[in-house]
């Protein structure tokens, strides 16, 4: 069952706020200058783009495609739209027209993996909590619960245990005594 709209809207303006805020923050920081309109078409585009894919939940992979795209679109965008000379330049951003540096390269990749790893970290935690609000809800209310995504109608959800008792092992019997 897709997601109802009011989510999916949810989902994409947060998605590209986070996409289009860590595009104008790395041109920033890397001495670029982005003037508000052009900060507002980037995210409006992130936006567009996520709308189109946020009727269900995606995983690490479809996040970070999505996210490498829009990026490098971005960073195009703010090149074209660099008019004016800056001091870009001497603080290492410059590049020979759109061929960036290593350096750059690096950073870039590195900033887009780290956030679709949070990116993706977070929709498998959103899509966990609605979904056991949504075994809790129909376990209260005896009528079918009308709810933006598919979830298991009565069971329960797996609690999880702690990583430093995963391998605990509990007996309820005396310690066996052993005589050398």
């Amino acid at each position: 069952m897709p997601a109802s709209l009011p989510f999916r809207l949810l989902r994409a303006t947060a998605f590209a706020a986070v996409c289009a805020g860590l595009g104008v923050l790395a041109h920033v920081f890397g001495g670029g200058v982005v003037a508000a309109p052009w900060a507002a078409a980037a995210f409006a585009l992130a936006f567009c783009a996520a709308a189109a894919v946020s009727g269900r939940e995606r995983g690490i992979g479809a996040v970070l495609a999505l996210l490498s795209v829009l990026q490098v679109l971005l960073h195009l965008m703010f090149t074209f739209a660099h008019d004016a000379p800056s001091m870009a330049e001497p603080m290492g951003h410059g590049h020979s027209g759109l061929v960036p540096g290593l350096g750059m390269l690096v950073v870039h990749a590195w900033a887009v993996a780290l956030t679709a790893l949070w990116l993706a970290r977070g929709e498998g935690l959103l899509w966990a909590l609605l979904r056991r609000l949504a075994v809790r809800l129909s376990l209260v209310w005896p009528a079918p619960v009308e709810v933006p995504f598919h979830a298991a109608p009565h069971r329960e959800p797996v609690l999880l245990r702690s990583a430093v008792l995963r391998h605990c092992l509990s007996g309820r019997a005396p310690p066996s005594l052993s005589i050398a």
